[in-house]
Parts: structure tokens; C-alpha cells; sequence
């Protein structure tokens, strides 16, 4: 059996380490897995049903980002829509509006 090291342990080419939640909902990278994260470096997070992915948006992934980011909004509008808290206007003040997202 390998040895823990500094709570990473690595298994079929991946790395593995145990982090906690706080009570702000913030999660520590161990610094064994910050190779080539820096400070302000945006991260996509991925869920799914059983998983949590975290991967890191680089400039071939800044288009997925910002789908996503559309994503995200388009469905917050969705769920105050279906809440009774949407409003209704007309198209082109719906578009002035949408660029400035």
C-alpha cells in the first residue's frame, strides 16, 4: 500500500486529498493540487449527480465560460419567471437589457 503524503494520495494517475467545506461555503485547494492555478484564475465547477469537477478555465475554455455564465442567468430568469417575479417587455428593450449581462 502507498504512503499518505500531505493528505494527497495517488491512484491510477490521478491525485486524491480530503478538504472540508467552511461554514461560507468555501473550499481549500491543498496546495499539492494548486500546480499552475494562480490567484484570480477562474475555475469552472461541474456537477453532476454523485460528482463535483473542478477545472480550470484557461483561454481555450473562456468561450465555455461564458456559456455557461448565460446559462446560469437564463435559468435564474426562468425560476423568477415560474415564481410570478418576471416582467414582461418588448423585444428590443429585452435585448438593450440582455447585453448588459
Amino acid at each position: 500500500m502507498e504512503k499518505l503524503i500531505s493528505n494527497v494520495r495517488p491512484i491510477l494517475l490521478m491525485e486524491i486529498a480530503i478538504t472540508k467545506m467552511s461554514s461560507k461555503g468555501q473550499i481549500i485547494i491543498p496546495v499539492e493540487m494548486r500546480k499552475g492555478i494562480e490567484k484570480g484564475d477562474k475555475i469552472i465547477v461541474i456537477q453532476n449527480d454523485k460528482q463535483i469537477i473542478l477545472e480550470k478555465a484557461d483561454k481555450l475554455s473562456e468561450a465555455l465560460v461564458e456559456d455557461l455564465e448565460f446559462a446560469k442567468k437564463t435559468e435564474e430568469v426562468i425560476k423568477r419567471m415560474k415564481a410570478g417575479k418576471g416582467h414582461r417587455m418588448d423585444f428590443d428593450d429585452f435585448i438593450k437589457e440582455m447585453k448588459t449581462w
